[in-house]
């Protein structure tokens, strides 16, 4: 991917496909990547073109920052960094998440301990907002109130074209130590001590069941003694069972969990050893089973297979959570007993800056969260509604002072949607940017799916 040396004349470009669009009209982008995981009505929109808003404009190796256009994927980014020896300061699990799409959703990894959430480390961005204006949004000036509501606003404010982020040094590989801990009590503690304790760069962990967590612990260095791949035949999440000591180059670190899709690529059988040696291993991507699910869910394939052999109906739960760490052994304690999903991938997080404040997902800096990560489906309960389940880990969440990732379905009614993601400031925005609605609003695109 070249140096993007025209950024001028595809702002100007877009804007004047946006002129032309239909007055008033709904307008939605077109994007190549998706890791969005809640089904939307196909409700009549216009499509904007922002295919050309991929790239990277700029890396200055001394200030340690990079300009980078929007739709530019992580994987494309840190390809662009790791030779100046630098990396984003958080970069999410799978390659084909966009830099603007992490920090209009939320992009959280193992760096997040420290350096909060995806979009702490923005400096200015670009947006073009749902009046078909680009403004240049920073922490202070005229748009400072859209900068720090972009964050958890989906698209439903503006699309960012172009972002600054700040850039950190980082190792050419990374040594990992995977500790087993035998209980939820002590898988919390142990959280909170290596935040506070802050001796290494990267910190999650993974939970198999009631009895059986581990917490990886990793750190920068300059030189392994040897290197596993868990690009082909080897699976990452596995490895952590059977070693208590490993070693990755960075970018295969970085990209560990994507391979497998963390574990959900069992669901399709690639993990089977016979049928996975079938497979070249530029199939062994996120994308691949992403684009896979999808026409499942919207064929419904699996669905009239499983209602033919006489089995139940399932619930999809998929959800990413974020629930202070004192707490979250009780929440796993509930989440064992009802809903029963297995792994599930833990991450702690901080907020980056105590003084920063960010209107539509703010968590108290003063307290250390713990992301609860759980992808699969659950066979429906008999009597029981589709959404019963994901209904149920939301009104846990709420009671245990946390809160959810709006990428998948959600189910809240519009008072307590509002109230948890601070609809006063939204509605405030909403008018000030988009104030003939072309852009969709959040609750009817997070929760209504339209």
């Amino acid at each position: 991917m070249g140096i993007v040396r025209d950024y001028p004349a595809r702002l100007a470009a877009v804007r004047a496909e946006f002129a032309l669009l239909p007055a008033e009209a709904p307008v939605r982008i077109a994007k190549r990547t998706s890791n969005l995981f809640r089904a939307r009505e196909s409700a009549p929109a216009d499509r904007l073109d922002v295919s050309g808003f991929t790239g990277v404009i700029a890396i200055d190796p001394v200030a340690r920052t990079a300009d980078v256009l929007g739709m530019t994927t992580y994987e494309e980014l840190v390809d662009a960094t790791l030779p100046y020896g630098l990396m984003p300061f958080v970069v999410p699990q799978l390659k084909t998440i966009t830099l603007g799409g992490a920090v209009t959703g939320l992009g959280i990894e193992a760096s997040s301990f420290r350096n909060g959430l995806a979009h702490e480390s923005v400096l200015e961005l670009d947006i073009l907002t749902g009046d078909g204006v680009v403004v240049t949004a920073a922490p202070s000036g005229e748009h400072a109130a859209l900068f720090r509501a972009f964050p958890n606003s989906y698209g439903t404010l503006g699309y960012a074209l172009r972002l600054r982020i700040e850039l950190q040094p980082v190792a050419p590989f990374v040594e990992l130590t995977h500790e087993r801990i035998p209980t939820a009590d002590l898988l919390a503690a142990r959280l909170a001590e290596l935040v506070a304790h802050d001796t290494v760069d990267f910190l999650d962990g993974i939970v198999f069941s009631d009895h059986e967590h581990y917490v990886t612990t990793a750190v920068g260095v300059t030189t392994a003694p040897y290197v596993s791949d868990y690009t082909g035949q080897q699976i990452y999440y596995r490895s952590v069972q059977t070693r208590t000591r490993d070693y990755l180059p960075i970018r295969d670190f970085l990209w560990r969990w994507d391979t497998d899709w963390f574990w959900c690529s069992r669901a399709l059988g690639v993990q089977n050893p016979r049928v996975r040696r079938l497979i070249p291993k530029r199939y062994l991507r996120s994308d691949v089973y992403g684009a896979i699910i999808r026409f499942d869910r919207t064929h419904g394939l699996s669905t009239r297979l499983d209602s033919a052999r006489g089995k139940p109906p399932r619930e999809v739960v998929v959800q990413d959570i974020e629930v202070p760490v004192d707490r979250l052994a009780e929440f796993l304690d509930f989440f064992h007993r009802e809903i029963g999903i297995e792994p599930i991938w833990v991450c702690p997080l901080q907020q980056r800056d105590p003084d920063a404040t960010w209107d539509l997902y703010p968590l108290d800096p003063g307290i250390v969260y713990v992301n609860v990560g759980f992808w699969s489906s659950v066979e429906r309960q008999p009597g029981a509604a589709d959404g019963d389940r994901n209904r149920l880990i939301e009104a846990v969440v709420g009671q245990l002072g946390g809160r959810k990732s709006l990428y998948s379905t959600s189910f809240y009614d519009e008072a307590t949607f509002w109230n948890t993601y601070n609809g006063t400031a939204y509605a405030a925005l909403k008018k000030e940017y988009d104030p003939s609605g072309r852009l969709a609003d959040l609750y009817e695109k997070c929760v209504r799916g339209r």
